[in-house]
């Protein structure tokens, strides 16, 4: 069965997140330098069947775009050239990365830990999947 991945992609490092088979569980897959983000799928979707990306779209409160909305906006751009039957879908990510470093902070990670950036990006990408699920399940 395929799964759903969700990308929380920044300008130098991408948060990946996929389901179970289920598609119950959003779990970590990991963060991978953002430059590198279209030949690691390339290679994760040869080994995995995945019927749809999440991909985080950044905003502020009011809703505007960031600075970062362009950069995810031409990595969809990128992921729609390489990866044309490929379903994908924009979520509001304003608050994953701020949940991301607290769900860090309430399971007793180490300051040491908390402080690499992968990690919260990762987390946010599980974030983003986990909030997709409940919502469209």
């Amino acid at each position: 069965m395929p799964r759903i991945m969700a990308i929380d992609y920044g300008k130098k490092r991408t948060g990946l997140a996929v389901t179970d088979p289920l598609k119950m569980i959003a779990t970590g897959l990991g963060m991978v330098p953002s430059h590198e983000l279209i030949p690691y799928l390339k290679k994760y979707f040869a080994g995995e069947a995945v019927e749809l990306i999440i991909i985080g779209m950044p905003r502020n409160l009011d809703g505007s775009a960031t600075d970062a909305t362009a950069l995810v906006q031409e990595c969809i751009r990128i992921l729609k050239k390489h990866f044309p039957e490929m379903p994908l879908k924009q979520m509001d990510e304003r608050f994953t990365s701020k949940m991301a470093f607290q769900s860090m902070l309430d399971s007793g990670l180490k300051k040491k830990d908390r402080q690499q950036k992968g990690l919260v990006d990762e987390i946010s990408a599980t974030i983003l999947l986990q909030e997709y699920l409940q919502f469209n399940g």
